[in-house]
């Protein structure tokens, strides 16, 4: 019986042991892909444990991500993030305003009145002839060389991308089609990894402007996104750092608390149309931590890696989810071309 990671204002987002699904008997691997599907159809979101990728692997990440935000803010901006088309490198505070908003100017407006405090490293699929990824350098006698920041990360990616491939088999063997169903649109890893750094902030920059955020209401664009919240980084006593909130049925924005050796999973907007909306892509957004002693809530890392079907991928609705033409919501697209518009208006 999975237990609720999350239980408040009709909202119930399931903690779940992905390694029934990786290593159990059938009928294990069945509940487990079962609670997974259910999760996603009814909250758009799940926790994960029981993970292939161990507490030593996030760690690396982690620390190279802190590494790398303790550049001077000039290397940082050296390596700039460029386009839509490409979605690589590092964004500075303000840059991006996460919303749900689809209007360019709309989203401006949103962006000079209450900018996202967060700053972030976009890093794509290694190799990408038109799209290289944009690698701080690692000559000398720097952290980052030491910490090896290009080799971790290309070792995170690679471990996520397996990740993505089987949490997409477990919503196959739920969905009652063929596991192997979304390999052939998962297999070029047209994924990206996120780094994130949330700055510390004095309390009273909410106090003064009661719209602040972190980062702004939004739905992810993708499939599905894993979601490794909050290092110990510049936490106080070594305690994890909460913030990252979930709108419930009610419309009640509820906190989706961090828990030890897990990964949050939700289902973005392309799944969601994917799936001719039998499976949810719901608001979320990042806020101040709970406040503490002292007059600035603390820096905050978290990691996310979006996933998405191969850019060349054309996604119309997946077998089972309708049953005549009639019944399709959505007309098909293209994946890269559809994921590019999104980006285009939040930058």
């Amino acid at each position: 019986m999975e237990s609720a990671a999350v239980k408040s204002e009709g909202l119930v987002i399931p903690l779940i042991d992905f390694s029934r699904f990786l290593h159990g008997s059938p009928q294990q691997r069945q509940e487990t892909a079962d609670a997974i599907l259910q999760g996603f159809q009814t909250a758009g979101f799940i926790y994960l444990k029981g993970l292939p990728i161990g507490p030593e692997a996030r760690q690396r990440a982690f620390a190279a991500s802190a590494a790398y935000f303790r550049q001077p803010a000039a290397a940082k901006l050296a390596q700039g993030w460029t386009t839509p088309e490409a979605n690589r490198g590092y964004s500075a505070p303000g840059r991006e305003k996460t919303t749900s908003l689809t209007d360019a100017e709309a989203v401006a407006r949103l962006r000079a009145a209450a900018p996202d405090l967060k700053e972030s490293v976009e890093i794509g699929r290694e190799g990408d002839p038109d799209h290289p990824n944009i690698w701080p350098p690692e000559d000398g006698e720097g952290e980052l060389r030491e910490i090896g920041f290009k080799s971790t990360m290309l070792d995170f990616h690679d471990r996520c991308k397996q990740l993505h491939v089987e949490v997409m088999r477990a919503i196959a063997v739920g969905l009652g089609i063929d596991e192997q169903w979304f390999d052939a649109y998962t297999d070029e890893g047209d994924n990206t990894l996120r780094l994130l750094h949330y700055p510390e902030v004095p309390k009273d920059v909410f106090q003064a402007n009661p719209g602040q955020v972190r980062a702004g209401a939004h739905s992810d664009f993708g499939s599905i996104t894993l979601l490794f919240q909050d290092s110990r980084q510049g936490s106080p006593g070594g305690l994890l750092l909460g913030g990252l909130q979930v709108q419930s049925p009610t419309g009640v924005f509820v906190d989706a608390t961090p828990i030890e050796d897990t990964c949050v999973v939700n289902a973005g907007d392309l799944l969601a149309r994917w799936s001719n909306d039998r499976i949810k892509s719901t608001i979320h957004r990042v806020v101040e931590p709970p406040a503490g002693d002292g007059p600035v809530h603390p820096a905050r890392y978290s990691i996310a890696y979006f996933c998405n079907p191969n850019f060349k991928s054309y996604i119309k609705a997946i077998p089972g989810t309708y049953e005549t033409e009639k019944d399709l919501k959505y007309q098909g697209i293209n994946s890269g071309e559809y994921l590019v518009q999104r980006l285009a208006t939040t930058y």
